[in-house]
């Protein structure tokens, strides 16, 4: 079934709001959680409210939370979340980092003590409407084993960079450290399908196909396949060193998991999870006009590359943002389990889908 984007925006608003969420909090929630439905990246939109709502059920959410700046520089911070939702704290931390880079030219801050922030791509791009270039990343539960490992010691781990640009739509790259993210295996088991070769390994470090092998004790793989993997385990260890090493927050198999029904390690090494954004001012390096005037030049350059037969060479975000102008008109389309969450959630509160 299709769903109008406001009809979904004014339930799960709701929502948060019945979890004791603020109105701006709820309205903010609601706006970063969505962004993902809209731009195509269901794994992490409307599917994860339920999560959320459990999260928040059994006590690791704090819906009113006081996020604060715990260290700062003139151009850095650490940002304590105070438990609080991922989708309210981490544009709380960005806005930090886009201030700090309006005075000092760029902003870097790092946060601790939240958890999981939906898609770091709309936390990038909280930058180009500043003409700033903006980043974001953040660590995640461990269900990743580094590059010959049985153990799972790192999360799906996204980084996300925007870039402005001026006649040409505006460069966003958004990707996990893994070769999928492990939403897409929760879409793969709604759906009963096998996932691709090279996605995850059994408990053994056999390759697999079976969309249930991380359940069942094994592990999702690195960014790069067979020859390569070892690329996406550093991209996957740099985030979450710059995520929890650097503000405190809890790295590597201490990351609290995102399900409800498994409780954190009982010996955390720092708090919460950890996120890590930054904004960089275009006029701080050369004069904006300037900047995204080559940057039309660098877009268009690749786009009319010359591509194989079939094929079309497209720019890092032209996908997500044809789906999201195309789902604002026509809906959004979510399947028959998410909609059956969604019915739960909503009569648990007594919202209407």
């Amino acid at each position: 079934m299709t769903f109008p984007y406001n009809q979904l925006f004014t339930f799960t608003e709701s929502v948060f709001l019945s979890m004791g969420c603020p109105p701006e909090d709820a309205t903010l929630a609601t706006e970063a959680l969505l962004s993902a439905d809209l731009r195509g990246i269901d794994s992490h939109g409307v599917a994860r409210l339920i999560g959320y709502v459990r999260l928040w059920e059994a006590g690791r959410i704090n819906a009113t939370p006081r996020v604060g700046v715990v260290y700062e520089t003139p151009s850095t911070a650490v940002v304590d979340g105070d438990g609080g939702l991922g989708l309210v704290v981490a544009p709380k931390a960005m806005n930090i980092a886009l201030e700090k880079a309006r005075l000092a030219g760029t902003g870097w801050v790092s946060v601790k003590n939240s958890n999981h922030f939906g898609i770091a791509g709309y936390h990038a791009m909280k930058a180009l409407a500043h003409d700033m270039i903006g980043m974001a990343m953040t660590n995640a539960s461990p269900l990743v084993a580094p590059t010959y490992s049985l153990d799972r010691l790192l999360g799906t781990n996204p980084i996300a960079v925007a870039i402005p640009a001026g006649e040409q739509p505006d460069f966003v790259a958004d990707f996990a450290t893994t070769t999928a993210a492990n939403g897409k295996l929760e879409i793969a088991q709604r759906k009963q399908i096998p996932v691709p070769e090279g996605w995850v390994q059994n408990a053994d470090g056999s390759g697999s196909t079976d969309a249930n092998a991380v359940k069942n004790g094994g592990a999702l793989l690195p960014l790069g396949g067979e020859t390569g993997s070892h690329k996406g385990y550093c991209l996957g260890s740099v985030v979450d060193i710059f995520s929890a090493v650097l503000s405190g927050a809890n790295y590597g198999p201490w990351v609290p998991p995102f399900v409800a029904f498994l409780q954190p390690p009982a010996d955390p090494v720092g708090q919460g999870i950890g996120h890590f954004f930054g904004a960089m001012r275009v006029d701080a390096f050369r004069p904006a006009a300037e900047f995204k005037a080559h940057m039309d030049n660098w877009i268009s350059t690749f786009r009319n590359a010359k591509a194989v037969e079939g094929k079309q060479v497209i720019i890092p975000g032209d996908p997500e943002r044809i789906m999201a102008q195309h789902r604002l008109l026509g809906g959004i389309p979510l399947l028959d389990p998410v909609i059956q969450d969604l019915e739960s959630v909503g009569k648990k509160f007594g919202v209407q889908l």
